[in-house]
């Protein structure tokens, strides 16, 4: 297995390796760089869907998604498609996979089954990265904070209808049912690093504010977030497996191939509760208290 950074200012990218039978070894070095990184890729991959939730359970448990669509016979499987006649490319929007559940998801791994000539490149923002450059005084701010985080306004039907018009790649809108509160500085369980961890699509205020006091506050970080030096570019080609942490990174697909298909498959595994390093923890899973 060869093992190259990849092209941006984070990220790893690994070559001459079928993750199908990839050795425990192998395993633990990529553990290590996307604990370190918080994303890494595979390129140059055959594998079935069997294989791609193989590779997935050897990560940790399976976490379906409640309104993607699923690839046909693998309800594990959510499929992540745009065709010509799709105005909107699926998570478009800066954000990152499950904030709105109790238990948010560990890490998604998308799987390029096809790519466009040209476009469709996945973008990556880096929430350590994010936070070990803010200034002091706001850190220390923020270590007192939590943030609501829900899936009412992203996919009840209403919210699908007024965004996306009759979009049929959608479904389970009455399962958007969702808030939760996280600390808006988490500790990440498994590199113990601080990471900053609201986002523009799930996140809607911070716990005790209004929705319009909050909102300089979170609009600050989401800017903050995605300065050059936090972002990095992934340039998909067939084949090829993006593989990120969803407690350390944030992710957007680009819009930019009107005429051409992306079709991706997507398994996300199952995390384990977050904690903070300094906010009153939600530990009993009580709903949001929202103003």
């Amino acid at each position: 297995m060869r093992i190259s950074r990849a092209n941006g200012v984070f990220g790893v990218e690994f070559y001459d390796v079928d993750v199908s039978v990839i050795s425990e070894d192998e395993l633990n070095q990529a553990r290590a760089a996307q604990n370190e990184h918080g994303v890494i890729f595979f390129r140059d991959q055959r594998l079935s869907p069997e294989q791609h939730l193989e590779f997935a359970r050897r990560w940790g448990e399976i976490v379906v998604n409640r309104f993607f669509e699923r690839v046909e016979g693998f309800e594990q499987i959510a499929m992540v498609r745009k065709e010509p006649r799709h105005k909107t490319a699926v998570g478009e929007e800066w954000h990152t996979d499950h904030s709105y559940d109790q238990v948010p998801a560990k890490g998604s791994i998308l799987y390029a089954r096809q790519v466009p000539g040209t476009g469709g490149e996945t973008l990556f923002a880096n929430m350590y990265l994010a936070y070990d450059s803010l200034i002091d005084s706001l850190k220390k701010t923020l270590s007192s904070l939590n943030a609501v985080h829900s899936s009412k306004h992203v996919f009840s039907k209403s919210a699908i209808e007024e965004h996306y018009g009759q979009e049929e790649r959608y479904h389970n809108h009455e399962l958007a049912t969702q808030d939760s509160i996280h600390p808006i500085v988490i500790v990440h369980p498994d590199s113990g690093k601080k990471a900053l961890y609201v986002n523009p699509t799930f996140t809607v205020q911070i716990q005790g504010w209004t929705v319009d006091e909050s909102r300089p506050l979170l609009d600050y970080l989401y800017q903050h977030a995605i300065k050059p030096a936090h972002v990095m570019e992934f340039k998909w080609e067939k084949d090829s497996i993006a593989f990120w942490d969803n407690r350390a990174t944030w992710h957007r697909a680009k819009n930019n191939y009107p005429t051409e298909t992306r079709i991706m498959h997507r398994v996300t595994i199952q995390g384990s509760p977050i904690k903070g390093c300094g906010a009153k923890e939600n530990a009993d899973g009580a709903e949001a208290d929202l103003n």
